[in-house]
């Protein structure tokens, strides 16, 4: 293999047409060898010299890096004041944003352990993206794309792989008036937002929502990147009302398999415009800046907390009973989002969001509910009793104001000199760093609501939590949602099942974080494996009342079957076309991810057709 030649690709860029502002770098020429049967690793013939890993240094403006694990000092002395610093630390979601090496998930019993790339492009824009990207196509080299590194598949990281790290384009810019390019004429302008790839939603919302006073669909984790959220379909709190972030886009610009850097939206490059609304992170592309329309902020924001505890297996199966009831009567609407829990205890938890209403409003929807639990104290008993409360929409992401009016809602980035804005919800504390056990989700259709079949459902719902218990995420279903949402998202390419769905169905279960081979810091295998099982188990229970399960690309079962049909259903088929038509030699690859099937498990070889 030739090395890079820096003045070369440099008179090259200057020379090139411009896209967006950015150079569309000229794809070099694929191997002659054809296409790529086997991706080498280090040590391999094959696998870039010195020299050539220095030359792609100087092509992207000394922004490679060396990777080095911080786990190596745990390795080398596990009981030492470094590793038990680097374990308290990490569970730090912006230390573990911040490092290269980590991912937000430590690893998924018997499916990936976190592993470091061995070289990271720390990437600063789309030309030195594009770069990278023919690197690693002349070199057949496995590549990696994180932003936010929260891929529960692993898709973030892999092993003897070169790393595309976004972290560093974050910049954020609000648009009154955005209009796509090429869109002139055809499209109105409108409020937008435009977000480099390697923004964190807590960023983008102290852009938007708090100083700029406008809404815009994120996801509700505040440590989630935006372009993995967003090609993977992406929910937020208020879904139900402003559909997916994915059915917000706009634009996107995205560096493809042969270098160049390309503008997608609905009048250029439609059909890959397309794929990348819910098509999955990481497989069509280097996403490197995405346009997402924002909308008029609603006046509040609110919650609705409470606990409900049974006495009686038969009493747990009547409050399922009555709470799907009172959910189809009063909260199916655009109005109200986020989850209840069905527990083992025969508890039912009841963390529930709302838009559009006051607090009064709320407590008169909810309060049937709750007189209902309390006419039968001796079935029933609320260990935590209903509390709700609403807050000025514009102040929801608002630091200072939450720890003033909420205190210990909201978890502050501890290092010194931390951004203020680097906050994230308590209550999300266990994913950093999280070691999974397994991790199921089911769409449930809206037909289940109906009277004739609730009992179905809430037979499924009993028999599922005396294995594990079940989460319904009822903004992560678009049954019941807004016409917009719903006309939005019809046009992604997420599965079609997320229209009729009235909940996305969570079944899961997480350890600390943990890695193989660090004495003290090792996954409990037999604890995992127990739980693992049980989780299968739960998950079967409930899948007896949807036949044809439809599952969520972003928080889905690694080991899912019928993956093509679960995660896009009838979209596959023309997402596998457009994937070969942009990246035919399969240069992104993904577990389960579009195409991946024609890949081994660990993305290195092509399989035989």
């Amino acid at each position: 293999m030739c090395a890079l030649d820096r003045r070369t690709l440099l008179k090259g860029a200057l020379a090139a047409p411009l896209v967006g502002g950015v150079p569309v770098l000229p794809a070099l020429a694929a191997s002659s060898d054809g296409p790529t049967m086997r991706r080498v690793r280090p040590g391999e013939p094959g696998w870039p010299s010195a020299r050539e890993w220095s030359a792609l240094n100087d092509a992207v403006g000394g922004h490679l890096l060396k990777v080095e694990s911080p786990l190596a000092a745990c390795a080398q002395s596990p009981s030492s004041n470094a590793c038990t610093d680097l374990f308290e630390q990490i569970k730090n979601p912006y230390l573990i944003s911040d490092t290269p090496a980590l991912t937000q998930t430590s690893g998924y019993l018997d499916a990936w352990t976190s592993a470091p790339s061995v070289y990271a492009l720390n990437a600063t824009s789309a030309r030195d993206v594009a770069r990278t990207v023919d690197f690693a196509r002349r070199h057949r080299l496995r590549l990696v794309v994180k932003g936010g590194g929260h891929s529960y598949q692993g898709t973030s990281n892999a092993a003897d792989s070169l790393l595309i790290w976004t972290h560093a384009m974050h910049e954020v810019t609000l648009h009154d008036a955005f209009i796509p390019e090429g869109c002139e004429g055809r499209q109105a302008a409108q409020p937008a937002v435009t977000v480099d790839a390697g923004a964190l939603w807590s960023h983008v919302y102290d852009a938007v929502t708090t100083r700029a006073g406008r809404y815009v669909q994120g996801g509700g984790c505040m440590t989630v990147g935006v372009a993995g959220l967003v090609q993977g379909g992406g929910f937020g709190n208020f879904s139900k009302q402003f559909g997916t972030a994915a059915a917000s886009l706009l634009q996107a610009e995205v560096v493809t398999a042969d270098g160049a850097v390309r503008i997608a939206n609905a009048c250029s490059n439609a059909d890959l415009f397309w794929a990348l609304k819910g098509g999955g992170g990481g497989s069509l592309g280097v996403v490197t800046r995405l346009t997402l329309k924002t909308h008029e902020l609603p006046a509040q924001f609110g919650a609705v907390f409470g606990t409900v505890r049974a006495f009686s297996d038969t009493a747990f199966k009547r409050l399922a009973g009555e709470f799907m009831r009172f959910y189809a009567s009063s909260l199916f609407n655009p109005h109200w989002g986020e989850t209840v829990s069905f527990r083992g205890n025969n508890t039912l938890n009841i963390s529930m969001l709302f838009q559009g209403l006051d607090d009064d409003q709320a407590a008169h929807v909810w309060q049937p509910f709750f007189d209902w639990v309390a006419k039968s104290p001796g079935d029933f008993q609320m260990p935590k009793a209903g509390k709700v409360i609403a807050v000025p929409a514009q102040r929801f992401w608002d630091p200072a104001f939450i720890q003033a009016h909420a205190p210990g809602v909201m978890t502050a980035d501890n290092r010194p000199g931390a951004p203020a804005d680097n906050v994230f919800w308590s209550n999300d504390a266990a994913e950093a760093g999280q070691f999974l056990y397994g991790y199921h989700s089911t769409w449930l259709p809206a037909s289940l609501l109906n009277e004739g079949e609730r009992a179905r459902l809430v037979d499924a719902l009993f028999a599922s939590t005396r294995e594990w218990g079940v989460t319904l995420h009822f903004n992560k279903g678009l049954a019941g949602a807004s016409n917009d949402a719903r006309t939005a998202t019809r046009d992604t390419a997420m599965n079609p099942a997320v229209l009729d769905a009235f909940a996305l169905a969570i079944i899961a279960g997480e350890g600390p974080p943990a890695f193989p081979g660090i004495a003290g810091h090792e996954p409990d295998i037999r604890a995992a494996r127990s739980a693992a099982n049980r989780i299968a188990a739960a998950s079967v229970a409930l899948r007896t009342v949807v036949p044809r399960a439809g599952s969520y690309v972003s928080e889905s079962n690694f080991f899912e079957r019928d993956w093509q049909d679960a995660f896009w259903g009838a979209h596959y088929p023309r997402l596998l076309a457009i994937k070969k038509q942009y990246d035919p030699d399969g240069l992104f690859f993904v577990h389960h991810g579009v195409n991946s099937e024609q890949w081994s498990d660990d993305g290195f070889t092509r399989l035989p057709a």
